[in-house]
């Protein structure tokens, strides 16, 4: 009967490997004596959420491609898939308390950050009830310590800086964490901020995910040195396979120490692949082929490479991972369910929140004779 099923069951979980310790790739190093160990030891329970953001960031983007075909989502979309052990890396080497501002493909950040599923796709649509009251869309989402989603090619990296001066000022040991891909690498801002966060001794992590493609450009082509890493000059950096969950996570818990033991900035280089095209108006193999696509999903995907290190060492069953994917499905068409449902924001809501808190004033709308409400 239930009860019989239940004791197999918590038999079941008492034999799976409570924790195992993998060997990860050797990372390169700039300006560094050492760098982070060459192993990471996993905790069963720490793999099964890993594996579970992964798969729901995987399958909220795909459910984007489809809404976005259908026309229900519009303009600006540029999707993650492919990308997933870089944000869940990252997220695992540093704490919530820390704070973290990305570029324009900016979804799965959102949801590690602490946003759902359900205000992400709402917000995509355009609905009441996203993230950013359905105001923001795709690029521009934001949480607690998470400032966007930011449109405007390499301008994220700057205000990174401020935010980490803020958490200088303040001595209250966080870091900010700044993402940026390999075409925002050739901004000048880039570079005028790596020489103000040096002078100052930043706790900022740089960290450039290289996806191989600007755009429709390949890094050979774009960049005449593609050593992402080494761009910083005079900070040191590293290089991670930025396909693995685990280097990823290593070396952000190795960045993060270099930063709050006061030496400064640290650069990072992600090297890791996106599936889809730069944004949804880009079929994505025009410049590159599928062959190439499909090798990479084949050889490095970041959630099968966990997975399969997950079943090798018993540390999770198949039947697990498929009620996990089961689980994450649901979420993902509910979510696009609340999506498509709920109300757009009404029109008076066009100037609200100018302001954090201040008295409602008015504003003039696109004619001299519209007025509308601003309110806090």
């Amino acid at each position: 009967g239930v009860g019989a099923s239940l004791v197999v069951a918590s038999r079941s979980y008492a034999d799976f490997t409570p924790e195992a310790t993998f060997d990860i790739k050797k990372v390169d190093l700039h300006r560094l004596e050492e760098g982070p160990p060459l192993t990471s030891t996993l905790t069963r329970e720490e793999g099964l959420k890993y594996y579970r953001t992964m798969q729901t960031i995987r399958r909220m983007e795909l459910k984007a491609d489809q809404l976005y075909k259908q026309k229900i989502i519009r303009g600006f979309c540029h999707l993650y898939d492919g990308q997933e052990a870089c944000a869940v890396g990252i997220e695992g080497g540093i704490t919530l308390s820390d704070h973290l501002i990305t570029a324009y493909r900016a979804h799965g950040y959102t949801l590690t950050r602490g946003g759902t599923v359900r205000e992400i796709m709402a917000e995509l649509t355009g609905r009441r009830g996203g993230i950013a009251k359905g105001k923001g869309g795709s690029m521009h989402m934001y949480t607690k310590n998470f400032y966007g989603g930011n449109g405007i090619v390499g301008a994220q990296v700057p205000l990174g800086a401020g935010v980490a001066l803020a958490c200088k000022y303040l001595g209250n040991d966080q870091l900010c964490v700044s993402l940026y891909g390999d075409g925002a690498a050739n901004q000048g801002q880039i570079f005028e901020t790596y020489n103000m966060s040096s002078l100052w001794k930043l706790p900022i992590i740089f960290i450039c995910e290289n996806n191989q493609y600007a755009m429709g450009t390949s890094v050979e082509r774009s960049a005449a040195s593609t050593e992402y890493y080494k761009r910083g000059d005079y900070i040191p950096g590293i290089r991670v396979d930025g396909m693995d969950v685990l280097c990823v996570r290593e070396a952000t818990k190795f960045a993060a120490a270099h930063c709050r033991s006061g030496k400064g900035p640290i650069l990072m280089e992600l090297q890791t692949y996106r599936y889809h095209g730069h944004s949804m108006s880009d079929p994505g193999v025009s410049y590159r082929t599928r062959e190439e696509i499909q090798e990479v999903r084949s050889k490095s995907d970041p959630i099968s490479m966990l997975k399969d290190r997950m079943l090798s060492n018993n540390m999770a069953s198949i039947e697990e991972l498929k009620e996990i994917d089961i689980a994450v499905r649901k979420e993902i068409e509910d979510a696009a369910q609340f999506a498509t449902t709920d109300p757009e924001p009404p029109l008076d809501d066009l100037c609200s929140h100018i302001f954090a808190n201040d008295q409602p004033f008015e504003v003039r709308g696109a004619t001299p004779w519209t007025k509308l409400t601003s309110t806090s």
